[in-house]
């Protein structure tokens, strides 16, 4: 409810920072409001500001002491109560990780920017220095010019000189290899010596000290060593000896000597001796090696200087030669060098001059490239900045949105944040309520920054994802969407409000490819498969939940994971599960209006997922066009598809292009890959925004031609709706969303069709207007439907802008008057009741009624005549009224004044409307109704008291063939695993089981729910049905009702159809077997009778029956075992036995009120008597019609049966025709308050008008205003000290029960209106009370002091009444003279104490006391003095009868007179105990008209007893005339 919404949640959201959060923060001083922040968003000091600025959304109310989440709450959910806090810790985190995204986004679309001036700069100076490196060219090029000629001329004399060159080079080349061949022969014979005296070096080189040393250490050495060593010291110029060897063997450089030796210059002398010592056949190396290596090597030495000797001397005089022509050579040589020197010195100067000039080439074509490229690169620069000029004015533009999202960020967050944590169970309207006008409003006191366009879809969405999830199956609607968002980024598990399943599916969908596992409370392994799901990081789906979850599900709720070893673990139960982040956890629940505890809010974020209309009313366009137009819905969803893609490939093609900019290095004018990728984007980005604008223009046209049919979508979800709503009325009436839009589907396909589109639609929404009507009937009880059909026929008109909604309000609420003091007196008081008059004063109140009330001052006779009309719906208004008013208004007259002809008005206005078939229910077919099931639907029967299936379910299997295959089973105790058995095999062999009585097995009903829900996914054999019956309960589960086609059994109304029915169940046999046919056919015809009064005399509601009792058939067919047992056993007719047995112990048995045992009676005595076997057509009633007819067969009785009114007249009854009046009154009643009860609780706040709260508190203002003033308790009390009699004591004990009665009153309005302000808590006992004020209905909390049926004002009226009453009698300190005994809470306390006073005054036993009554036939006026014994007391009323003052007796009531107020009647004790005379009727007096009283407390008062007049008692019993002290207006 609205005080919730706005209300509740403004206590946890106005907020004053009272105290500085951060002590080092010197930014907020104590007692000051949060200020601007927008310039510490950039800080980063997000950890002080989140703290500050959070508690806007979560703190306290100061002075109140209220905090969220602490106590259950009444709302539309009443369970969805706040959550603990959790806003703390989500809005700092979503404050970091949207900043963190607006940095990224900002920071992107900066570097882009960036790279596009630094390119635009880059371009302006490129300019410049492609002009001066033109210049630079043309200078270069004719420098190059000038170097060539120079070039050519120097290269002329270069080549001259090389001529001459070469010339030369060719002469000396020759003599060169001349002198090379004379070098080549003289080498050639040194050659031969060579070997040998490399030999010998080597040998030489190998010796060393010890080696020398051996040879010294000779004293005289071997004959071999001697000649070597005379051979070296010839060859070195010593003188042949030992000694001589020895002491040059002891130089140091010995060796060496030897090795350096000038071979070249041995003298011929020398070379003799020499030859001769190596002519000696021993001086060779191996023979001297034999006595010392060391001389071996000195002896090959000498033979190598002697070879080289000998050789020398032949090469020696070519050596000469070849010496000779070198030196020329050289000569020639010199004369070559010197001029290639010169050429040398021209080849460089060309080379200096060939670079220079290719220098100045190549300078030249660098720049001519330079200029080229720059060319190249201007031209790719221009092509770059033209073509994100468009990026970069958006790109601008969308940084400076997001710098300003920046600074709105902190408030920003917090509302998103606060959204996620509260608003999952408020409606849409709410929702922007709560947002707009509450939170940002003082967001915006406090000055914290938020964005003047803040909505949360927009905030925390992304498009494409949104579109995905339209795709899995989330309607398209804004408060869907926002559902979303809570489920996929709430902090908490989602628990999913899905009274139609469209949670499911989209959870079923969007999960399904990650491996979702779905579970419920049923299944005994749900717990395994949920601990894999945590382990292995699947998600997990539980399903039809109810107000209780499993406490093992608190870990997994509550999120309880601990880190243990670097794991992450959860335990359920006794068991650790590790736990896998991937882990996702869903709940949804198919009750629409369930009541969680504060535990279960706290836990979960409860998510209202209830369909709504706007998304109902696209689903369902979407239907009718993909049947009607398919080719346009085709279009329209691959449009959307594209559209999505088309801007999805735009944002990838942007984030390629930013990510290129941001990942280029250097210069964008450098990176051809780079452009080229960038022109590509750009190019693709044209084309995709170019397609997009097409496929979005088209789409516009599609939408208009789709927007053709928006009234049969908008029909067909005004009519769910209203289908919907019943089962507020009944939980029986459930309905699916999906057989619903089968039902629309079928509709499309059977209605007429047109090629006119405004005729097609026409066509349409009848017809299928008309198919929901004849598809709800079947489930609807008679008394609802034509409830059904005026709601559908109001949301119609409602929502085609036809009904008048302030009049349709009166005609549901009626006139409210608290305070009659400002009000015009009735003018018309001998006719027209207050209440009919407030009424009237109230309507004159609205737009189109002003001078209503003067009118009946003007034309009272015309009124008169109008009000006493059999038919005032038909019959003219006086005045200008009747051309004045439309047949709304003309109901709302009629309402105002004569309700029991209301249903005749509400039937009339439907038939104008929508036609006369929505008020002509179809007759239920089970035939058809079978086949249009299908084997997985269960077919569902509604039961009524008295009312059995079975027998037209056994008939109707007899007429198909299935009766062999026909299991019926009554569940009940230990009936369960029978009743799964049969279905089992009934699912595989095709049978047809009835499980009956379900509402008696309860506890078995989950498991059936599970059994049909396996139904849906198996294959069943065709001819399998389950037929289940119950009577109407909460607890049955909603998905089977759901999921089934639903009937309503009810018994026949009306005498003539009960006779029938009774009569067609009896056969020939039964009809003919008693011995006494003409008495048993007579006694038959009036049981069947009285069993037929019996039954519908309920209708007459108080007047017929104090309690209804649940007589049935078993009754009948007992009664009639008996009559035909009786008669047949005794010759003279049991009467006694009879009447007895059937009335007081058959019949009797059900009954428990004596009031209603006497009329039972009663009606026995009449119809079981004598003249009824002696009386030819003894009459039934009063009316001629109803009559035992004559002796004959069973076919002339029903063919007398069908000769019956089809309408009972009340005289059938014995009612008075005012009968029917007071019981039409009663059914209006209970249709206005059904009507009220289906009214949605948002009432919108009209322009000029007031919103619920307003309403409200201007009620409650005015109640607070009536309530008198406590009676002083003490003050009395102390007053009556001396005189304890028991009327005092009865005195004292009222005062006590009123003044706590009115101290509660008080009490609650001041809590009402505190928390309507929002100062306390809204608690379901506080909701309650304002329900009950809005719809002017006294709230149960204060009718605990004393019963009433009082509307909310007369009540009021009524109550200061009461009060002035006991007031007055304490003041004065003595007892009134007449005392109103409806003032009285206990009215039976008053009447003993009144028999006690009068026991003490006499001096008798108060048990010997009775009561006697005399009605006054004088005024009240005249009564001054109280009576010598018992009490004068007025106040009652006499219903079902009227008073005759001059003759102080019963009379017929006047018509239209339900109720007359009786004379005042004294109340007499008398000792004399005597049985009520004859001519006297003992009338029953309540206290008020609900005579059956409630639980804790007895209506029932007291007998009276009246004089009956020329009536007899029985008339009066039959009438249900009683006395009542108090009326319900």
């Amino acid at each position: 409810m609205k005080t919730v919404a706005s209300k509740l949640l403004l206590t946890a959201c106005v907020v004053t920072v009272v105290r500085r959060i951060n002590p080092k923060d010197k930014s907020l001083e104590a007692g000051r409001p949060v200020g601007r922040l927008s310039a510490r968003i950039q800080a980063g000091n997000d950890k002080t500001l989140t703290r500050e600025v959070v508690v806007v959304a979560t703190g306290r109310q100061a002075g109140t002491g209220a905090t969220l989440g602490g106590e259950t709450v009444g709302l539309s959910f009443p369970g969805a109560q706040p959550p603990q806090a959790p806003l703390p810790t989500r809005s700092p985190r979503l404050l970091a990780e949207k900043r963190q995204e607006l940095l990224d986004q900002a920071n992107k679309l900066r570097t882009g920017l960036f790279k596009i001036d630094e390119t635009r700069e880059k371009v302006e100076v490129m300019s410049l220095e492609l002009e001066d490196a033109k210049k630079k060219v043309a200078e270069f090029q004719k420098q190059c010019e000038e170097y060539l000629v120079i070039i050519v001329q120097q290269k002329r004399e270069a080549d001259e000189q090389q001529k001459a060159v070469t010339a030369n080079s060719e002469k000396i080349a020759i003599e060169e290899v001349k002198c090379q061949a004379l070098a080549d022969n003289a080498q050639k014979d040194l050659e031969e010596a060579l070997p040998a005296l490399e030999e010998a070096m080597r040998a030489l080189e190998s010796l060393n000290k010890k080696d020398i040393g051996e040879i010294k250490s000779y004293g005289r050495p071997p004959a071999q060593v001697e000649m070597v060593l005379q051979a070296v010291m010839i060859l070195r110029g010593n003188e042949p000896t030992w000694a001589e060897a020895k002491r040059q063997l002891g130089e140091q450089n010995f060796i060496k000597s030897l090795i350096n030796f000038d071979k070249d210059n041995i003298s011929d002398k020398v070379l003799k001796k020499i030859g001769a010592y190596c002519a000696q056949p021993d001086f060779q190396p191996d023979i001297i090696g034999r006595v010392s290596l060391a001389a071996k090597s000195l002896c090959m030495w000498v033979r190598a200087m002697e070879l080289y000797g000998r050789l020398y001397r032949v090469v020696e005089p070519k050596r000469v030669r070849l010496n000779a022509a070198l030196a020329q050579l050289q000569e020639k040589q010199a004369a070559l060098a010197e001029a290639q020197e010169k050429l040398r010195e021209v080849a460089e100067k060309l080379e200096m001059l060939k670079k220079q000039y290719d220098e100045k080439l190549a300078q030249k074509e660098e720049l001519r490239k330079k200029s080229e490229e720059m060319e190249t690169k201007l031209a790719r620069a221009g092509m770059l900045v033209s073509g994100l000029a468009g990026e970069k004015a958006r790109w601008e533009e969308t940084v400076k949105g997001l710098e300003e999202d920046l600074g709105y960020l902190v408030g920003d967050c917090l509302l998103a944040a606060a959204f996620l944590s509260y608003m999952g169970p408020f409606l849409t309207n709410y929702r922007d309520e709560i947002v707009n006008q509450i939170w940002i409003r003082k967001i915006r006191e406090l000055q914290v920054p938020c964005s003047p366009r803040f909505t949360f879809d927009n905030f925390l969405s992304n498009p494409t994802k949104v579109r995905d999830w339209n795709i899995q199956g989330l309607p398209s609607d804004a408060f869907s969407t926002e559902n979303g968002i809570i489920v996929t980024r709430g902090n908490r598990w989602a628990l999913m409000i899905d009274p139609q399943a469209q949670a499911l599916k989209w959870i079923k969908n969007m999960e399904g490819s990650q491996g979702l596992q779905i579970i419920d409370l049923q299944m005994s392994d749900y717990l395994r498969i949920l601990e894999d799901a945590i382990q292995f990081g699947h998600p997990v789906l539980l399903q039809n939940v109810q107000e209780y979850l499993d406490p093992t599900l608190n870990p997994v709720l509550n999120k309880s994971v601990a880190r243990i070893g670097g794991r992450l673990l959860m335990r359920i139960g006794d068991k650790e599960v590790e736990y896998n982040t991937s882990f996702r956890f869903y709940i949804t629940t198919k009750l629409s209006n369930p009541h969680y505890s504060p535990e279960t809010s706290a836990k979960t974020t409860i998510v209202n997922f209830a369909v709504k209309e706007q998304g109902l009313e696209a689903q369902l366009l979407g239907i009718v066009v993909r049947k009607e137009r398919p080719e346009l819905e085709e279009q329209k969803d691959s449009l959307v598809i594209n559209i999505a893609a088309g801007k999805r490939k735009l944002k990838e093609l942007e984030d390629e292009i930013l990510r290129l900019l941001n990942e280029a290095t250097g210069s964008l004018l450098d990176d051809v890959q780079l452009v080229n990728a960038l022109r590509t984007s750009k190019i693709t980005a044209t084309e995709v925004t170019e397609q997009l604008e097409t496929s979005e223009t088209t789409e516009i046209n599609i939408d208009l031609a789709r927007e053709a049919y928006r009234p049969c979508a908008q029909r067909a979800s005004v009519l769910f709706f209203v289908l919907n709503d019943m089962g507020r009325i009944d939980p029986m009436y459930q309905f699916s969303l999906d057989a619903y839009i089968s039902l629309f589907i079928l509709s499309i396909d059977k209605s007429h069709r047109s090629n006119k589109l405004e005729d097609r639609i026409d066509y349409l929404n009848e017809y299928h207007t008309y198919a929901v009507y004849r598809y709800t009937c079947r489930t609807l009880f008679e008394r609802h439907k034509l409830l059904f059909s005026f709601q559908m026929c109001a949301k119609i008109l409602e929502t085609s802008g036809k009904l008048n909604m302030d009049e349709y309000n009166f005609f549901l609420r009626g006139g409210v008057v608290l305070d009659r003091e400002g009000q015009m007196d009735n003018p018309c008081t001998s006719w027209l009741a207050d209440a009919y008059w407030d009424n009237i004063t109230e309507l004159d109140k609205l737009t189109n009624f002003h001078g209503l009330m003067n009118s009946f001052e003007q034309y009272p006779r015309d009124w008169h005549l109008w009000y006493t009309n059999a038919t005032p719906e038909k019959a003219m208004l006086p005045g200008e009224w009747e051309n004045a008013c439309n047949e709304m208004q003309r109901m709302l007259i009629v309402r105002s004044l004569r309700q029991d002809r209301v249903a005749f008005c509400v039937t009339s206005f439907i038939i104008s409307n929508l036609g006369s078939r929505f008020v002509e229910p179809p007759v239920l077919n089970m035939k058809s109704v079978m086949e249009d099931s299908a084997p997985r639907t269960p077919l569902v029967f509604i039961l009524s008291p008295g009312v059995d299936p079975t027998s037209g379910l056994l008939q109707l299997a007899e007429h198909t063939g299935m009766a062999q295959r026909f299991h019926a089973l009554s569940l009940g105790q230990g009936q369960a695993p029978i009743a799964a058995r049969l279905l089992r095999e009934g699912v595989i062999q095709g049978h047809w089981v009835f499980l009956a009585n379900c509402h008696l097995s309860l506890s078995w009903m989950p498991n059936l729910d599970k059994l049909v829900e396996q139904l849906q996914v198996e294959d069943p054999h065709p001819s399998f049905r389950l037929w289940l019956s119950s009577s109407p309960h909460p607890d049955f589960p909603i998905s089977i009702l759901q999921a089934s086609i639903k009937m309503t059994t009810e018994p026949p109304k009306g005498l003539k159809a009960n006779m029938t029915r009774l009569y067609q169940l009896m056969t020939e046999p039964q009809f003919s077997r008693c011995s006494k046919p003409a008495k048993y056919k007579k006694l038959l015809f009036a049981l069947c009778f009285f069993h037929s009064v019996l039954l519908e005399r309920k209708k007459f509601l108080q007047l017929g029956w104090n309690i209804i009792y649940g007589f049935n058939d078993s009754d009948f067919e007992v009664s009639e075992n008996l009559l035909s047992l009786y008669l047949d056993e005794y010759e003279e007719t049991p009467w006694d036995a009879l009447k007895y047995l059937i009335a007081g112990v058959n019949y009797g048995g059900h009954v428990t009120d004596d009031w209603d045992r006497r009329l039972l009676t009663t009606y026995i005595n009449d119809y079981f008597c004598d003249p009824s076997l002696s009386t030819p057509s003894y009459r039934l009633s009063v009316l001629e019609n109803y009559f035992i007819p004559k002796d004959g067969s069973l076919a002339s009785y029903k063919e007398y049966i069908s000769m019956l009114p089809s309408m009972d007249p009340p005289e059938a009854f014995g009612q008075h025709p005012n009968a029917d009046v007071a019981s039409q009154i009663t059914e209006a009643r209970t249709l206005f308050e059904t009507l009220l009860s289906l009214q949605p609780q948002i009432t919108p706040t009209r322009a000029g008008g007031q919103s619920r709260e307003e309403k409200v508190l201007e009620l409650a203002a005015d109640v607070k205003q009536k309530i008198p003033e406590m009676i002083d308790y003490e003050g009395t009390r102390k007053l009556l000290a001396l005189d304890p009699s028991p009327l005092n004591v009865v005195l004292l004990q009222e005062i006590q029960r009123y003044n706590k009665l009115m101290e509660t009153i008080l009490f609650s309005l001041t809590d009402l209106e505190k928390g309507i302000q929002g100062l306390i808590v809204m608690s379901t006992s506080l909701e309650e009370i304002f329900n009950c004020i809005f719809d002017a209905h006294v709230p149960p909390l204060w009718g605990k002091a004393y019963p009433s049926q009082k509307p909310l004002a007369s009540w009021t009226r009524d109550l200061a009444l009461r009060v002035e009453q006991f007031e007055l009698w304490a003041s004065r300190a003595r007892p009134p003279v007449i005392f109103w005994l409806s003032g009285f809470t206990f009215p039976t306390g008053f009447l003993t104490a009144v028999l006690q006073s009068s026991a003490r005054q006499n001096n008798i036993s108060v048990d010997s006391l009775s009561w006697e009554f005399v009605v006054s036939t004088v005024d009240d006026s005249n009564l001054v003095y109280p009576p010598k014994d018992g009490v004068w007391v007025r106040g009652l009323y006499l219903e079902g009868a009227g008073w005759d003052r001059k003759n102080s007796c019963l009379v017929e009531a006047e018509p239209m007179q339900l109720v007359c107020l009786m004379p005042t009647i004294h109340f007499r004790p008398t000792e004399s105990r005597k049985k009520s005379a004859k001519g006297m009727y003992s009338c029953p007096c309540y206290y008020y008209p609900n005579r059956a009283g409630s639980s804790d407390r007895a209506s029932f008062v007291i007998g009276i007893d009246l004089r009956s007049g020329t009536m007899p008692s029985d008339h009066w019993i039959k009438r249900g005339t009683a006395l009542l002290m108090s009326l319900d207006s």
